[in-house]
Protein backbone atom coordinates (compact mmCIF):
# COMPACT_ATOMS: atom_id res chain seq x y z
CA UNK A 1 0.00 0.00 0.00
CA UNK A 2 1.55 3.47 -1.16
CA UNK A 3 2.41 5.85 1.54
CA UNK A 4 0.15 9.15 1.95
CA UNK A 5 1.72 12.52 1.73
CA UNK A 6 1.90 13.40 4.99
CA UNK A 7 3.48 9.89 5.89
CA UNK A 8 6.10 10.45 3.71
CA UNK A 9 6.77 14.06 4.34
CA UNK A 10 6.66 12.85 8.09
CA UNK A 11 9.19 9.75 6.92
CA UNK A 12 11.86 12.80 5.77
CA UNK A 13 11.90 14.59 8.76
CA UNK A 14 11.75 11.96 11.18
CA UNK A 15 15.24 10.79 9.38
CA UNK A 16 16.59 14.47 11.12
CA UNK A 17 16.16 12.95 14.42
CA UNK A 18 18.79 11.82 16.78
CA UNK A 19 19.44 8.31 16.71
CA UNK A 20 17.14 6.09 19.60
CA UNK A 21 14.87 9.12 19.22
CA UNK A 22 11.85 7.01 20.10
CA UNK A 23 13.44 5.04 22.65
CA UNK A 24 13.77 7.99 25.12
CA UNK A 25 10.37 8.85 24.32
CA UNK A 26 9.61 6.41 26.87
CA UNK A 27 12.68 6.65 28.38
CA UNK A 28 11.72 10.12 29.70
CA UNK A 29 7.89 9.54 30.69
CA UNK A 30 6.70 11.67 27.77
CA UNK A 31 5.06 7.90 26.85
CA UNK A 32 3.16 7.78 29.95
CA UNK A 33 -0.18 6.82 30.07
CA UNK A 34 -0.27 6.93 26.42
CA UNK A 35 -3.19 5.12 25.25
CA UNK A 36 -5.98 5.78 23.32
CA UNK A 37 -5.30 8.65 20.76
CA UNK A 38 -1.38 9.11 21.22
CA UNK A 39 -0.06 5.79 20.47
CA UNK A 40 3.35 5.96 19.22
CA UNK A 41 6.07 8.68 19.85
CA UNK A 42 6.10 9.66 16.15
CA UNK A 43 1.90 10.76 16.33
CA UNK A 44 2.83 12.59 19.81
CA UNK A 45 5.97 14.34 18.44
CA UNK A 46 3.85 15.27 15.22
CA UNK A 47 1.25 16.56 16.90
CA UNK A 48 3.25 18.79 19.90
CA UNK A 49 5.01 20.44 16.09
CA UNK A 50 1.30 20.94 15.21
CA UNK A 51 1.26 23.40 17.84
CA UNK A 52 5.23 24.43 18.67
CA UNK A 53 6.85 24.93 15.24
CA UNK A 54 3.50 26.22 13.58
CA UNK A 55 2.03 28.86 16.07
CA UNK A 56 -1.10 27.23 16.09
CA UNK A 57 -3.02 27.43 19.57
CA UNK A 58 -3.77 24.17 21.09
CA UNK A 59 -7.10 24.40 20.06
CA UNK A 60 -6.12 24.55 16.44
CA UNK A 61 -3.47 22.25 17.11
CA UNK A 62 -5.62 19.19 17.95
CA UNK A 63 -8.50 20.82 15.22
CA UNK A 64 -5.33 20.46 12.60
CA UNK A 65 -4.62 16.64 14.13
CA UNK A 66 -8.46 15.52 13.96
CA UNK A 67 -8.73 16.72 9.89
CA UNK A 68 -5.42 15.15 9.01
CA UNK A 69 -6.19 11.51 10.90
CA UNK A 70 -3.20 12.10 13.24
CA UNK A 71 -5.01 12.14 16.61
CA UNK A 72 -7.73 13.03 18.54
CA UNK A 73 -7.79 14.49 21.44
CA UNK A 74 -8.63 18.03 23.53
CA UNK A 75 -7.06 20.93 23.89
CA UNK A 76 -6.02 19.73 27.44
CA UNK A 77 -5.08 16.64 26.87
CA UNK A 78 -2.42 17.85 24.40
CA UNK A 79 -1.29 20.33 27.53
CA UNK A 80 -0.82 17.54 29.46
CA UNK A 81 1.43 15.60 26.95
CA UNK A 82 3.21 19.11 26.53
CA UNK A 83 4.41 18.95 29.93
CA UNK A 84 5.10 15.87 30.35
CA UNK A 85 7.30 15.76 27.18
CA UNK A 86 9.13 18.69 28.46
CA UNK A 87 12.28 15.94 29.26
CA UNK A 88 12.24 14.73 26.19
CA UNK A 89 12.27 17.63 24.32
CA UNK A 90 15.02 19.18 26.04
CA UNK A 91 17.34 16.03 25.09
CA UNK A 92 16.12 15.70 21.84
CA UNK A 93 16.75 19.51 21.05
CA UNK A 94 20.85 18.58 23.02
CA UNK A 95 21.35 15.62 20.85
CA UNK A 96 20.63 17.30 17.97
CA UNK A 97 23.01 19.66 18.64
CA UNK A 98 25.52 17.44 19.59
CA UNK A 99 25.23 15.46 16.72
CA UNK A 100 25.66 18.14 14.44
CA UNK A 101 28.88 19.78 15.82
CA UNK A 102 31.23 18.31 14.25
CA UNK A 103 29.39 17.18 11.01
CA UNK A 104 31.69 19.06 8.57
CA UNK A 105 29.75 21.59 8.46
CA UNK A 106 31.79 24.11 9.69
CA UNK A 107 34.52 25.72 7.83
CA UNK A 108 37.34 27.57 9.76
CA UNK A 109 38.25 30.88 9.53
CA UNK A 110 41.71 32.32 8.76
CA UNK A 111 44.42 31.44 10.70
CA UNK A 112 42.77 27.87 11.73
CA UNK A 113 40.65 29.36 14.12
CA UNK A 114 36.77 28.99 14.86
CA UNK A 115 34.70 32.28 15.08
CA UNK A 116 31.15 32.08 17.56
CA UNK A 117 29.18 35.00 18.40
CA UNK A 118 27.29 34.33 21.88
CA UNK A 119 24.06 36.31 23.12
CA UNK A 120 20.61 36.28 24.87
CA UNK A 121 17.56 36.55 24.44
CA UNK A 122 14.47 37.44 27.12
CA UNK A 123 11.48 35.70 26.42
CA UNK A 124 7.92 36.53 28.30
CA UNK A 125 5.08 34.48 29.41
CA UNK A 126 1.54 36.48 28.71
CA UNK A 127 -0.04 38.56 31.40
CA UNK A 128 1.22 41.04 34.12
CA UNK A 129 2.28 38.15 36.56
CA UNK A 130 4.00 35.92 33.96
CA UNK A 131 7.02 34.40 34.30
CA UNK A 132 10.11 36.00 32.10
CA UNK A 133 12.42 33.19 30.41
CA UNK A 134 16.24 33.51 28.97
CA UNK A 135 17.37 31.73 26.09
CA UNK A 136 21.30 31.98 25.83
CA UNK A 137 22.46 31.02 22.07
CA UNK A 138 25.56 30.97 19.92
CA UNK A 139 26.07 30.36 16.50
CA UNK A 140 29.35 29.51 14.45
CA UNK A 141 30.54 32.40 11.94
CA UNK A 142 30.53 32.87 8.74
CA UNK A 143 27.88 29.25 9.04
CA UNK A 144 25.04 30.43 11.16
CA UNK A 145 24.77 27.09 12.87
CA UNK A 146 23.57 26.88 16.31
CA UNK A 147 26.70 25.85 18.15
CA UNK A 148 25.66 26.06 21.95
CA UNK A 149 22.04 27.23 23.75
CA UNK A 150 20.80 27.09 27.59
CA UNK A 151 17.40 28.00 28.73
CA UNK A 152 17.43 29.91 32.04
CA UNK A 153 14.80 32.20 34.43
CA UNK A 154 14.89 35.99 33.62
CA UNK A 155 17.45 35.18 36.56
CA UNK A 156 20.19 33.93 34.41
CA UNK A 157 22.57 36.79 33.59
CA UNK A 158 24.51 36.86 30.47
CA UNK A 159 28.32 35.44 30.46
CA UNK A 160 30.88 34.23 28.60
CA UNK A 161 31.44 31.82 31.75
CA UNK A 162 27.59 29.95 30.24
CA UNK A 163 29.63 28.72 27.03
CA UNK A 164 32.09 25.49 26.87
CA UNK A 165 34.93 26.83 25.12
CA UNK A 166 37.02 24.93 22.64
CA UNK A 167 40.71 25.60 22.29
CA UNK A 168 41.07 27.94 19.11
CA UNK A 169 37.91 29.67 19.62
CA UNK A 170 37.35 33.03 19.07
CA UNK A 171 33.94 34.27 20.83
CA UNK A 172 32.07 37.52 19.72
CA UNK A 173 30.34 39.47 22.48
CA UNK A 174 28.53 42.74 23.22
CA UNK A 175 28.68 44.77 26.03
CA UNK A 176 26.97 42.25 28.16
CA UNK A 177 29.70 40.14 28.27
CA UNK A 178 32.31 42.82 28.76
CA UNK A 179 33.32 41.19 31.92
CA UNK A 180 36.71 40.52 33.73
CA UNK A 181 35.94 36.89 34.77
CA UNK A 182 34.21 35.63 31.54
CA UNK A 183 37.12 36.77 29.84
CA UNK A 184 39.17 34.38 31.90
CA UNK A 185 37.47 31.65 31.69
CA UNK A 186 37.24 31.87 27.31
CA UNK A 187 41.11 32.70 27.92
CA UNK A 188 41.31 29.20 30.57
CA UNK A 189 40.22 27.06 28.14
CA UNK A 190 42.59 28.47 25.43
CA UNK A 191 40.43 30.77 23.36
CA UNK A 192 40.07 34.11 22.61
CA UNK A 193 37.54 36.86 22.75
CA UNK A 194 36.55 39.99 20.74
CA UNK A 195 34.15 41.87 23.11
CA UNK A 196 32.74 45.19 22.99
CA UNK A 197 33.43 47.67 26.10
CA UNK A 198 31.83 50.54 28.02
CA UNK A 199 33.09 53.25 29.79
CA UNK A 200 32.69 51.38 32.81
CA UNK A 201 33.54 48.35 34.35
CA UNK A 202 36.38 46.45 32.81
CA UNK A 203 39.36 48.46 34.70
CA UNK A 204 42.25 48.26 31.97
CA UNK A 205 45.84 48.24 33.10
CA UNK A 206 49.21 49.21 31.84
CA UNK A 207 51.49 46.60 31.02
CA UNK A 208 54.14 48.64 32.21
CA UNK A 209 53.46 49.05 36.04
CA UNK A 210 49.70 47.51 36.19
CA UNK A 211 48.42 50.97 36.86
CA UNK A 212 45.10 52.23 35.54
CA UNK A 213 45.34 53.44 31.94
CA UNK A 214 43.52 57.02 31.19
CA UNK A 215 41.44 55.99 28.07
CA UNK A 216 40.23 58.93 26.95
CA UNK A 217 43.62 61.04 26.16
CA UNK A 218 44.96 57.87 24.36
CA UNK A 219 41.41 57.82 22.52
CA UNK A 220 41.48 61.67 21.61
CA UNK A 221 44.48 60.54 19.43
CA UNK A 222 42.25 58.99 16.59
CA UNK A 223 41.67 60.66 13.28
CA UNK A 224 39.14 60.45 10.89
CA UNK A 225 38.24 56.86 10.19
CA UNK A 226 41.95 55.15 11.04
CA UNK A 227 41.73 53.04 13.99
CA UNK A 228 43.65 52.46 16.83
CA UNK A 229 44.89 50.03 19.63
CA UNK A 230 47.45 49.92 22.52
CA UNK A 231 48.39 47.07 24.74
CA UNK A 232 46.37 46.55 28.10
CA UNK A 233 45.92 43.98 30.74
CA UNK A 234 43.57 42.99 33.23
CA UNK A 235 43.56 41.04 36.43
CA UNK A 236 41.36 38.44 37.76
CA UNK A 237 42.15 37.24 41.13
CA UNK A 238 45.93 37.08 41.13
CA UNK A 239 46.54 36.86 37.56
CA UNK A 240 47.55 39.51 34.79
CA UNK A 241 45.90 38.49 31.40
CA UNK A 242 47.81 40.91 28.42
CA UNK A 243 45.05 42.21 25.51
CA UNK A 244 44.80 44.56 22.84
CA UNK A 245 42.23 47.81 23.27
CA UNK A 246 40.81 48.48 19.41
CA UNK A 247 39.13 51.74 18.77
CA UNK A 248 37.32 53.74 15.99
CA UNK A 249 35.56 56.95 16.27
CA UNK A 250 32.57 56.68 15.54
CA UNK A 251 30.68 59.14 12.42
CA UNK A 252 29.04 62.34 13.18
CA UNK A 253 25.40 61.08 13.17
CA UNK A 254 26.76 57.68 14.89
CA UNK A 255 27.81 60.04 17.47
CA UNK A 256 24.92 61.74 18.36
CA UNK A 257 22.83 59.00 18.11
CA UNK A 258 24.87 57.06 20.90
CA UNK A 259 24.13 60.60 22.86
CA UNK A 260 20.66 61.11 22.03
CA UNK A 261 20.06 57.88 23.59
CA UNK A 262 22.36 58.49 26.57
CA UNK A 263 20.16 61.33 27.40
CA UNK A 264 17.08 59.26 27.20
CA UNK A 265 18.41 56.55 29.34
CA UNK A 266 19.57 59.40 31.94
CA UNK A 267 16.24 61.24 31.61
CA UNK A 268 14.30 57.68 32.36
CA UNK A 269 16.25 57.25 35.21
CA UNK A 270 16.64 60.44 37.12
CA UNK A 271 20.28 60.74 36.77
CA UNK A 272 23.15 63.24 35.84
CA UNK A 273 25.24 62.54 33.15
CA UNK A 274 28.60 62.13 33.33
CA UNK A 275 31.03 64.71 30.87
CA UNK A 276 33.29 61.30 30.61
CA UNK A 277 30.25 59.22 29.70
CA UNK A 278 29.56 61.59 26.66
CA UNK A 279 32.84 61.92 25.36
CA UNK A 280 32.96 58.13 25.47
CA UNK A 281 30.23 57.93 22.91
CA UNK A 282 32.07 59.26 20.61
CA UNK A 283 33.99 55.92 19.71
CA UNK A 284 33.93 52.40 19.62
CA UNK A 285 35.82 49.97 21.67
CA UNK A 286 36.34 46.68 21.41
CA UNK A 287 38.81 44.44 23.41
CA UNK A 288 40.62 41.29 22.12
CA UNK A 289 42.92 38.84 23.46
CA UNK A 290 43.75 37.77 19.52
CA UNK A 291 47.79 38.42 19.27
CA UNK A 292 48.21 40.94 16.92
CA UNK A 293 50.25 38.22 14.35
CA UNK A 294 46.67 36.61 13.68
CA UNK A 295 44.52 39.78 14.04
CA UNK A 296 45.52 42.89 13.17
CA UNK A 297 43.04 46.16 14.33
CA UNK A 298 41.33 45.89 10.89
CA UNK A 299 40.83 42.48 11.08
CA UNK A 300 39.40 42.51 14.98
CA UNK A 301 36.86 45.45 14.05
CA UNK A 302 35.61 43.80 10.88
CA UNK A 303 35.55 40.44 12.56
CA UNK A 304 33.68 42.40 15.56
CA UNK A 305 31.07 43.34 12.94
CA UNK A 306 29.71 40.19 11.94
CA UNK A 307 28.48 39.60 15.72
CA UNK A 308 25.54 40.96 14.21
CA UNK A 309 24.35 38.42 12.84
CA UNK A 310 23.00 36.54 16.20
CA UNK A 311 20.80 39.43 16.42
CA UNK A 312 19.92 38.55 12.87
CA UNK A 313 19.13 35.07 14.39
CA UNK A 314 17.23 36.34 17.52
CA UNK A 315 14.70 38.67 14.86
CA UNK A 316 14.20 35.26 12.72
CA UNK A 317 13.37 33.25 16.12
CA UNK A 318 11.03 35.83 17.29
CA UNK A 319 9.51 36.92 14.03
CA UNK A 320 9.19 33.53 12.25
CA UNK A 321 9.22 31.54 15.44
CA UNK A 322 6.93 33.24 17.55
CA UNK A 323 9.69 32.87 20.12
CA UNK A 324 9.10 36.54 21.70
CA UNK A 325 6.32 35.43 23.75
CA UNK A 326 5.74 32.26 25.42
CA UNK A 327 1.99 31.28 25.31
CA UNK A 328 2.36 29.41 28.75
CA UNK A 329 1.52 30.24 32.56
CA UNK A 330 3.55 27.24 34.36
CA UNK A 331 6.75 26.66 34.20
CA UNK A 332 6.68 22.88 33.11
CA UNK A 333 4.92 23.49 29.85
CA UNK A 334 6.68 27.15 29.49
CA UNK A 335 10.41 24.90 28.96
CA UNK A 336 8.99 22.42 27.14
CA UNK A 337 7.59 24.69 24.67
CA UNK A 338 10.62 26.71 24.36
CA UNK A 339 12.59 23.10 24.00
CA UNK A 340 10.19 22.34 21.22
CA UNK A 341 10.81 25.62 19.21
CA UNK A 342 14.90 25.32 19.58
CA UNK A 343 14.30 21.48 18.22
CA UNK A 344 12.13 22.83 15.50
CA UNK A 345 15.20 25.39 14.76
CA UNK A 346 17.69 22.45 15.01
CA UNK A 347 15.78 20.35 12.24
CA UNK A 348 15.17 23.34 9.91
CA UNK A 349 19.29 23.86 9.95
CA UNK A 350 19.68 19.68 9.43
CA UNK A 351 16.75 19.76 6.64
CA UNK A 352 18.47 22.72 4.75
CA UNK A 353 21.87 21.00 5.33
CA UNK A 354 20.09 18.05 3.74
CA UNK A 355 18.81 20.11 0.51
CA UNK A 356 22.30 20.99 -0.66
CA UNK A 357 22.64 17.37 -2.07
CA UNK A 358 19.08 17.55 -4.18
CA UNK A 359 17.81 13.94 -4.89
CA UNK A 360 15.55 13.45 -7.79
CA UNK A 361 13.63 10.84 -6.19
CA UNK A 362 12.59 12.90 -3.23
CA UNK A 363 13.84 11.33 0.06
CA UNK A 364 16.99 9.84 1.35
CA UNK A 365 18.73 7.19 0.06
CA UNK A 366 19.20 4.19 3.05
CA UNK A 367 22.26 3.38 3.72
CA UNK A 368 23.62 0.00 2.49
CA UNK A 369 25.57 -2.82 3.76
CA UNK A 370 29.40 -3.40 2.45
CA UNK A 371 29.30 -6.76 0.64
CA UNK A 372 32.98 -6.76 2.41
Amino acid sequence: MNATLLDEEWGVLARLLPEGWRELARETGAMRRARGAIDSPDTLLQVLLLHIATGLSLKQAVARAHVQGLASLSDVGLLKRLRSSEAWLRELAYRMFESSRFSGMTLTVPHGRQVRAVDATTVQEPGATGTDWRVHYAITLPQMHCDFYEVTDAKGGEGYDRLPVRPGDIVLGDRGYGYRAGVAHVLRGKGDVIVRLSSVGFPLLSPKNHQPVALLPRLARLRGQTPGEWPVCFRVGSTVYPARLCAVRKSAQATELARQKLRQQALRRQTQLRPETLAYAEYVMVLTTVAKQELDVHDVLQLYRARWQIELCFKRLKSLFNLGHVPKRSDASARAWLHGKLLTVLMIERLLAEARLFSPWGYPMPATKSMA
